[in-house]
C-alpha cells in the first residue's frame, strides 16, 4: 500500500497526529502543489533494499569495440533507401 500524501496545510494542521501513525509505522508524503517534498518514515524503519550497482556482471559478459556502430549500415539502409 503505497504511503498517504497530504499537503503541507494538512500536515502543520494535523502534524502531531500524522506523526503518532508515522511512528506507528503508517508513513506519510508531505506534497505541496500536489508535488510530493518528503516522505515521514519511523526512525527504526527497514532501510531501502540495496540495488545492484552495475559491474555485477563484469567478466562474464564482452562488448565488442564496435558495438556503438553495429548494424549502421543496414540501418542507413532502412531509413534512407541506400
Amino acid at each position: 500500500m503505497a504511503p498517504r500524501t497530504v499537503n503541507i496545510h494538512e500536515a502543520k494542521t494535523h502534524l502531531s497526529r500524522l506523526v503518532d501513525r508515522a511512528a506507528g509505522g503508517e508513513p506519510f508524503i508531505i506534497a505541496k502543489a500536489g508535488k510530493p517534498l518528503v516522505k515521514v518514515v519511523p526512525v527504526d524503519a527497514p532501510a531501502a533494499p540495496v540495488r545492484k550497482r552495475m559491474g555485477f556482471l563484469a567478466g562474464q559478459i564482452s562488448v565488442p569495440d564496435d558495438f556503438d556502430t553495429m548494424g549502421a549500415a543496414e540501418i542507413d539502409r532502412l531509413f534512407n533507401n541506400r
